[in-house]
């Protein structure tokens, strides 16, 4: 097999090193740069900020275009009926003549009437591997719930609940528990028990990969076919929409090539939308926009949170990285280059309902929340990696694709890092040095007005905000519709404070080489109908 794992800190030879420093040296460099160059050119300083401020409004219409296409693309696949859909393409024909069925149905029963498929509907299997470290029993339970509501042969499901030795006594009943609990309406069901093994960082990547180790020995004995099984893996919060398996079902079995290919539905911070903090609803609607707009850019699509590969796929690529705590994302790069560039991203328009991050008090879910963003930034440690792999190690990737994808990697963490510090202060900059300069002193006012201008499109954030909430909870009166309103004034602050920050945070450490060794697993609360918070965590 190819070495695709990460290398441990002390094999990181010179070369990368200075890669992984890159981002941390890229970031801190665009944020200096509007200070030496007012010192230098005021002019030229001055024509930089607008020509920036200008791509950034374009990029936040085509953004507010993009998630208004993607929502409706979500609405119009949550109305299709997958289970016909199946029959059809099991059948390689259309069972009613005069039904209407959208374009790409016809496309794909044409083309499998040509080349057929890997894998029939009826062959499939899927297994749900459901994350778990010491979360509560009213985490957990709903998440398995939702996986059961699935409009799908629960016959053909594999439940497996990964939970961690560490986690003691109480965390394995628990685990136990609940895997006998809900073991009849599955195909079968396991709780798989982790061991911290050397060299694994503690994290979700060691637990995950351990629970696909035990299912592959399960297939073995079954003789099930690895590339006849789909793997979905789940947070301890995250539940599938009911058409979801089917919409996987489908879309596995009308690829052309089902094992180079990951398969990722769309994460929804909405579960306990009602019961975060202002913050952190802001934090997390936006963070549910981004991945919505993700689906339409196929190109730019990366393993998140929830997602889905075949078992083959898994079984080849040695399952998840143990040594990084982005087990997801980095999860893309290592089947990329474990298949010589041969892989891909398909979107499943269909949500997977997370949780907004919410503790037992304000104070400890505002740290949370930094806590988990600075967890998701560490993937600017994919940067280096990438460079080692596909640069200077010797494989088959396409240069030109490997290229566009290192830059694409390379400049989302910085926008990431710098694009909300420089849209809101970088204005100012040019006046502290050249007070005099008339141009120095408009270039605030010329700032303000496109900012004024790219505000309306908060109406798309408000319009669809309040079309992608949950039912209100009855333990809450018609005031709390009008916070949800008020609640985007901590926008600029958010942006700041929770994107900026946790990003420079995680990019000045990786520069430094010290690393993030832990999963900092986010702490979660649940609020009862009684308004009782109960600690999930």
């Amino acid at each position: 097999m190819k070495r695709i794992e990460i290398p441990y800190a002390r094999d990181r030879g010179w070369r990368y090193r200075l890669m992984e420093m890159l981002p941390g040296v890229l970031s801190w460099s665009i944020l200096l740069l509007p200070f030496v160059l007012s010192q230098v050119s005021p002019t030229l300083t001055i024509f930089f900020i607008i020509v920036y401020m200008l791509l950034w409004f374009a990029k936040a219409v085509g953004l507010n275009i993009r998630v208004l296409q993607g929502w409706r693309t979500m609405q119009y696949h949550q109305k299709l009926n997958w289970s016909e859909l199946l029959d059809e393409l099991e059948n390689g024909e259309v069972a009613d003549p005069h039904a209407k069925r959208p374009k790409w149905h016809y496309s794909n029963l044409l083309r499998l009437q040509v080349q057929s498929a890997p894998v029939k509907p009826s062959e499939l299997y899927h297994a749900i591997i459901i994350a778990t470290w010491n979360e509560s029993r009213e985490v957990l339970e709903p998440t398995i719930q939702a996986v059961l509501k699935s409009h799908y042969d629960m016959s053909k499901v594999i439940f497996v609940l990964a939970y961690e030795e560490r986690g003691g006594a109480a965390v394995e009943h628990q685990a136990l528990g609940l895997v006998a609990d809900f073991k009849d309406k599955f195909g079968y069901a396991i709780a798989a028990k982790h061991h911290d093994l050397p060299g694994e960082v503690i994290g979700k990547g060691g637990n995950i990969t351990n629970a696909g180790r035990i299912l592959q020995q399960y297939l073995e004995t079954q003789k099930i076919d690895p590339l006849h099984v789909v793997v979905t893996t789940l947070d301890s919060d995250n539940r599938p929409h009911p058409y979801y398996l089917a919409a996987l079902s489908y879309t596995y079995a009308s690829s052309h090539d089902p094992v180079h290919v990951s398969y990722q539905p769309v994460p929804m911070f909405t579960n306990n939308i009602w019961d975060a903090p202002a913050p952190m609803r802001v934090i997390a609607t936006g963070n549910s926009f981004w991945q919505i707009v993700q689906t339409l850019r196929p190109h730019m699509m990366r393993n998140f949170s929830a997602h889905a590969q075949s078992m083959q796929a898994l079984i080849d690529t040695d399952f998840w990285s143990v040594r990084t705590i982005v087990e997801d994302g980095h999860q893309f790069w290592r089947t990329y280059f474990r298949y010589d560039g041969q892989h891909e991203v398909y979107p499943i328009f269909l949500p997977i309902y997370q949780d907004a991050v919410l503790t037992t008090s304000y104070r400890k879910t505002l740290k949370a929340q930094f806590i988990q963003l600075r967890r998701w930034a560490w993937g600017a440690s994919d940067i280096a990696y990438v460079a080692e792999k596909g640069f200077f190690s010797k494989n088959k990737v396409p240069k030109l694709d490997l290229t566009l994808k290192w830059l694409r990697l390379i400049e989302g963490h910085i926008s990431w890092a710098t694009a909300p510090l420089i849209l809101t202060f970088a204005a100012f900059i040019p006046l502290l040095f050249n007070n005099e300069s008339f141009a120095a002193n408009q270039l605030p006012f010329i700032a303000s007005r496109i900012q004024r201008i790219a505000m309306i499109g908060i109406i798309t954030t408000l319009y669809l905000s309040f079309r992608t909430l949950p039912p209100k909870p009855a333990r809450y009166k018609r005031h709390r519709t009008v916070f949800m309103v008020l609640q985007w004034v901590y926008l600029p602050l958010t942006g700041i404070v929770y994107s900026s920050f946790a990003s420079l945070y995680s990019q000045t450490r990786l520069m430094l080489g010290k690393y993030l060794d832990a999963f900092d697993v986010t702490e979660k609360a649940v609020i009862t109908k009684d308004n009782e918070t109960i600690s999930g965590l």
